[in-house]
């Protein structure tokens, strides 16, 4: 059973930072796509970085490209994203989640399988 753990959620004001990490665990992740997406109050999810584990591939959506970072810790099986410089527009839901087709990196939410329960990043002005 694969289980995704959100955490590292919380209040931040504009121009902080924080991590989020998902633990995951019930099977290997090495070549699977891990992505993190968010859902603003009131709007669609929305895609914010993904991975290949164990690949290096890496995607940013625009609005997030060099503020976010996402790495994997193959040791902890634990995916992060830091997020640096935060606005008060990134305030959202963030979700992890896992995709069971192997070696393409994902994008869009309707490609992955597997989700987190969330954790709430609010960013205040």
């Amino acid at each position: 059973q694969v289980q995704l753990v959100e955490s590292g959620g919380g209040l931040v004001q504009a121009g902080g930072s924080l991590r989020l990490s998902c633990a995951a665990s019930g099977r290997t992740f090495s070549g699977y796509a891990m992505g993190w997406f968010r859902q603003p109050p009131g709007k669609e999810r929305e895609s914010v970085a993904a991975i290949i584990w164990s690949g290096g591939n890496t995607y940013y959506a625009d609005s997030v490209k060099g503020r976010f970072t996402i790495s994997t810790d193959n040791a902890k099986n634990t995916v992060y994203l830091q997020m640096n410089s935060l606005k008060p527009a990134d305030t959202a839901v963030y979700y992890c989640a896992t995709s069971t087709r192997y070696g393409s990196l994902r994008t869009k939410a309707s490609e992955y399988d597997y989700w987190g329960q969330g954790t709430q990043v609010t960013v205040s002005s």
